[in-house]
């Protein structure tokens, strides 16, 4: 009890002295005089990363209870990423010294901002967490005609600018934040449209919606390279969403909506290419999109003529070298290519080629120690396929590299330990089978020819898929 006691009360002194510090009455700041410290509660590692438009400006240590600081050196004003295992956004500018406490177990609901730019965060924050608290909202009204759906997030809209107005009325920010808290405001109600008409872009063409007047008018007024902007959830998720839109138009409409289909990627590279005025937002939007594409893709041809449009249109070396990277490994997963032959470690601690462990056709799924929950769920849904679809095998391999902590949890799950194996090198399983997602699964014939070599284990897709093999 003293403990904790204690590590509060220093907290409370680390935050008022630093406040003291950082506050100058009306005085211009010292040049580099920024600050942004806190406490992090139940931390996953002992450090935290600070980043801008998607580099690393430091790693900072956590101290022995908890806590970091870091300074910043001449700072733009604008979005930074604060990031524990998950990330955040941190609005800074040249003076503050933002004070934030987190607990790692609940991220988002308990991340909090006090000190000198504190007011500021608090604000993001709270439209954030309003977001995601009206997406069940949301799904309801794109089921509406458009008139109504229109009324509904004009409502919605309102009440953010009601709380952004309380919000004026009390601090006097700059217009750089100004800017950044009234996108967020106009950019989700702006997404929330698009996203409206996407859900509504396979409807019957014989009775095609009418859209009241205006319904778009903001598309005229969008900023399609705003640099502040371009690292903010609201603006770059717009964008994207607006651009599979456009991509859709451009092909007439004709033919059925699916963001992850060759022909619709295809046309979405060339929209970004002519409309993105921004070259590192046109840069992101084309790798957002293409290591989205690759990762779903199940045609190696189609793969190759996305490299070659992503290649004529990317500036970026870098990410031209990573996602041909990225597509020698997804496209080696394509239908009819055989797996890769990594070495597994089994129960008994002996090697063997992931071949060798394949007798029928099988299906190969993923698991780690980490995460109770998730491997526990996979395992239920392991036995639900077996008892549906007994002629395929179940092999679970676990991601982590402890042999002694997996081979505990598989005796006291008591999972099959003949069909329980571990990666002997998970940096080369990870980077060969492309294992970017917790759910992955794959599927391959009796002779080790992949079937599916990206489908997900909890999906209702899968017992299509094992069920249409099975009749083949």
């Amino acid at each position: 009890m003293f403990i904790f006691v204690s590590k509060k009360l220093l907290f409370f002194l680390f935050i008022a002295t630093l406040t003291v510090i950082s506050c100058n009455d009306n005085k211009e700041p010292a040049t580099g005089d920024t600050w942004i410290s806190g406490e992090i509660v139940n931390p996953k590692n002992d450090f935290i990363y600070i980043t801008r438009n998607k580099k690393v400006l430091d790693t900072v240590k956590l101290d022995n209870n908890n806590f970091f600081s870091y300074q910043f050196k001449d700072p733009e004003a604008g979005i930074y990423f604060f990031n524990h295992n998950e990330y955040q956004t941190v609005f800074v500018e040249p003076g503050d010294s933002i004070l934030l406490r987190v607990n790692t177990i609940e991220f988002d609901e308990s991340l909090s901002f006090s000190g000198k730019g504190g007011e500021k965060n608090n604000l993001l924050m709270r439209f954030f967490l309003l977001n995601e608290k009206e997406a069940p909202l949301l799904a309801r009204y794109y089921q509406l005609p458009p008139a109504e759906f229109e009324t509904k997030v004009d409502s919605l809209k309102k009440k953010w600018e009601k709380i952004y107005n309380g919000f004026l009325a009390k601090y006097d920010p700059s217009e750089t934040f100004k800017e950044i808290a009234q996108s967020n405001i106009d950019y989700i109600y702006y997404m929330r449209k698009e996203l409206y008409t996407a859900a509504h872009a396979n409807k019957n063409t014989l009775n095609p919606i009418i859209y009241p007047a205006g319904f778009y008018a903001y598309r005229d007024k969008i900023d399609m390279g705003n640099e502040l902007l371009r690292t903010t959830y609201p603006y770059y998720r717009f964008l994207n969403f607006y651009l599979d839109n456009l991509a859709h138009e451009k092909r007439e409409a004709k033919t059925h909506f699916n963001r992850l289909s060759f022909a619709h990627n295809y046309a979405k590279l060339r929209v970004i290419d002519s409309v993105i005025t921004n070259d590192s937002l046109k840069n992101d939007l084309l790798k957002y999109n293409v290591r989205r594409y690759l990762l779903n893709a199940k045609n190696a041809e189609n793969e190759e003529k996305i490299i070659a449009l992503f290649e004529e249109t990317s500036t970026n070396t870098q990410h031209i070298k990573r996602m041909k990277k990225l597509a020698e490994a997804t496209m080696q997963l394509t239908p009819n290519h055989s797996l890769p032959n990594l070495e597994l470690v089994t129960t008994n601690n002996t090697l063997v080629q992931l071949k060798e462990v394949i007798k029928n056709p099988t299906v190969f799924y993923f698991w780690s120690v980490k995460s109770a929950r998730h491997n526990k769920t996979i395992h239920l849904k392991v036995a639900e396929l077996k008892s549906k679809f007994p002629e395929y095998d179940y092999i679970g391999i676990n991601t982590d590299t402890n042999f002694k902590k997996w081979l505990n949890m598989v005796k006291k799950q008591d999972y099959d330990l003949s069909h329980e194996y571990q990666f002997e090198d998970i940096g080369q399983a990870e980077k060969k089978l492309v294992l970017t997602s917790v759910n992955k699964a794959l599927i391959v014939d009796k002779n080790g020819k992949i079937l599916e070599g990206n489908t997900n284990l909890l999906s209702t897709e899968i017992e299509e898929q094992l069920l249409g093999y099975i009749n083949k």
